[in-house]
């Protein structure tokens, strides 16, 4: 019996914080929030997880910050198609949009019986009408973020200042694996062997 909603928003490197989020099911109560850095922070997490086989886990796929330098390149990174193309070279993986971060561990939970999904935070948003006209994950953006889930979702735990991104972000996925129990998410693409789902 599924008992608990986790969402994980992964950070792309130790450096930039990763966010846990746990909610129980039938409540749909907000019952944990935590920031994590290390992937042995979040193994360690998932060790001493008592609810792992009575959870629906939704993970985010982070960005591959590894590119060559320069600014064109990074904003380019998630929108161009080029390697359909066959005419650009892919020196240092910068084509690469997502970052195999932690998925070793991801598919040993998966492999102990844990239902595990990936997410890509920014189509879950558009899905989920989170998504908002300012730029992405600034102060503003945030706020947004944070006053919607509160007012339209019903996190009324939420408190009024303004909360970490990352943990913002892993509520999110709570809310996508809340859609993935009520078999309203479907199989967008596979990532390194693991479903990568969003809202149908």
């Amino acid at each position: 019996m599924i008992t608990h909603l986790v969402g994980l928003s992964l950070g792309p490197t130790s450096a930039i914080e990763s966010g846990i989020a746990i909610r129980e099911a039938q409540t749909g109560k907000l019952i944990y929030l935590d920031k994590l850095f290390s992937m042995s922070d979040i193994e360690l997490f998932f060790q001493n997880y008592t609810s792992l086989k009575n959870s629906v886990i939704c993970i985010s796929l982070p960005w591959d910050n590894t590119m060559l330098d320069g600014k064109w390149r990074v904003l380019s990174k998630p929108y161009q198609l080029i390697h359909t193309l066959g005419n650009f070279p892919n020196s240092e993986n910068w084509m690469q949009r997502f970052s195999p971060r932690g998925s070793e561990l991801f598919r040993d939970l998966a492999s102990q019986g844990a239902d595990i999904s990936r997410f890509e935070v920014y189509l879950s948003r558009q899905k989920l009408n989170l998504y908002s006209n300012y730029k992405e994950r600034s102060s503003a953006d945030c706020k947004f973020l944070q006053s919607i889930l509160k007012c339209e979702y019903g996190f009324e735990e939420l408190p009024s200042n303004m909360m970490p991104v990352a943990q913002l972000e892993a509520i999110i996925g709570t809310v996508l694996a809340q859609e993935k129990l009520k078999n309203n998410t479907a199989k967008i693409f596979e990532f390194k062997n693991l479903d990568v789902i969003n809202i149908k």
